[in-house]
């Protein structure tokens, strides 16, 4: 069935989408649409529901009802008549190669280098040459400010530099879109800066992004739309400037009141 028209530009398309653990629903029902090169920011009280709804977008955490879809394509599952059938595993990971994730605590693999913890990827996943793979590795550090580190491993890296090696890392497989799960949230307040500048580089060069942050300057500088969630629903969204200057809902005054 095709897609209408006027979402053809959405790469992240939400309808009814809920997840629950056990007997508590975490996702109420969540609609939203993310358009082709925007930056997408998602706030809200801790518990509220954002770090998963972004885990549901590569499949990481399965949706317990709704419809999820990126770039034209359900996330997880086809569906064939009236009926979703879950993709296997190995379907699931061909299509999350297309999705960047960057976590709050890294994740680099602590025995390789930085270099080595971005041609791994590549070079496993999508077969590339190793020299090819290092090539583009080297031109990632120097983009995110790092071409003197690519022999450091990440116990003597900052934990700015740490973070800066995984967006690269995530940048690797040249994704179409990018999610940032607080990425800034475990940094001490002096490295948060250095982060937050090659996300703007990454907005400047048109890259879809979905951010989880409480980083209300980068929402209001960088962000195109921005959904405030809590208690698994999206409670208020409009341009971020909008939102944060004149919030409509007493929920994300009170949220507001807190963070700004």
């Amino acid at each position: 069935m095709s897609e209408p028209t006027t979402t053809a530009a959405a790469m992240v398309r939400a309808e009814g989408v809920r997840k629950s653990f056990g007997l508590v629903e975490v996702l109420k029902g969540i609609d939203l649409e993310v358009r082709t090169g925007e930056v997408f920011v998602l706030v809200g009280p801790s518990g509220s529901g954002k770090s998963t709804f972004l885990r549901c977008i590569n499949h990481l955490e399965k949706v317990s009802g709704g419809r999820l879809s990126v770039d034209g394509e359900l996330v997880g599952y086809r569906q064939k008549g009236e009926r979703l059938y879950e993709l296997r595993d190995h379907e699931v990971a061909r299509k999350r190669r297309d999705i960047g994730m960057v976590f709050q605590h890294f994740n680099l693999f602590p025995h390789m280098t930085a270099l080595e913890n971005i041609t791994e990827a590549p070079v496993q996943v999508r077969k590339e040459g190793k020299a090819d793979a290092r090539e583009r590795a080297r031109a990632l550090l120097e983009r995110v400010g790092l071409s003197d580190k690519a022999a450091s491993y990440p116990s003597q890296l900052s934990g700015g530099q740490q973070q800066r090696v995984a967006i690269a890392r995530a940048l690797a497989m040249k994704p179409k879109l990018m999610l940032f799960d607080e990425p800034t949230s475990a940094l001490d307040p002096e490295l948060v800066g250095e982060v937050l500048d090659v996300m703007r580089g990454l907005a400047e060069e048109g890259m879809t992004m979905i951010v989880v942050t409480h980083e209300m300057g980068f929402a209001r500088e960088v962000g195109d739309a921005l959904v405030f969630m809590d208690a698994g629903v999206v409670v208020e969204s409009g341009h971020p400037r909008e939102v944060l200057a004149n919030p409509q809902h007493e929920r994300t005054k009170a949220f507001l009141s807190k963070v700004l």
